[in-house]
């Protein structure tokens, strides 16, 4: 039973849970097109957000991906053991930089190949004014959730 298309369920007009389904289901679309790079949609996500920033501090990474450090942390170990980012200590022990190795800059660039496929496809399936239209409609979104 699909709770977010069942028009009897609470569930069906949930913005969180459709939201939470299609993203499963893009998420498996940009996997499947990644994979020839041995990255993840997850994955590259990071190390684009790494490469925007240059080096940044594990907070302002965390600001720019909106996600959670734990989270962040857990998402750098493996990229960390593959020797596509570097983490180091700054000023004091509290402050870890991230920065991209030479390594993940090579990874990011054949990664963002294959990302652009996929990314291309989505755009003509949607058609270019629905697919503004949604980005526009997740950035309000975003806004929405990190409002006080």
């Amino acid at each position: 039973m699909d709770l977010a298309n069942d028009s009897g369920s609470p569930l069906a007009s949930c913005t969180c849970a459709n939201l939470r389904k299609a993203t499963r289901a893009i998420t498996q679309l940009y996997d499947a097109a990644l994979e020839p790079s041995g990255l993840l949609i997850t994955q590259l996500s990071v190390l684009g957000g790494i490469a925007t920033l240059k080096s940044a501090t594990m907070n302002q990474l965390a600001d720019l991906l909106v996600m959670d450090r734990t989270t962040l942390t857990r998402n750098l170990k493996p990229l960390l053991r593959r020797g596509l980012v570097n983490i180091a200590s700054g000023g004091d022990e509290r402050t870890r930089y991230v920065t991209l190795t030479s390594k993940g800059e090579h990874a990011l660039s054949k990664a963002l190949q294959l990302w652009e496929n996929a990314q291309a496809r989505i755009v003509k399936e949607l058609g270019e004014e629905r697919w503004s239209g949604l980005m526009r409609n997740l950035s309000r979104l975003t806004e929405i959730a990190h409002q006080e």
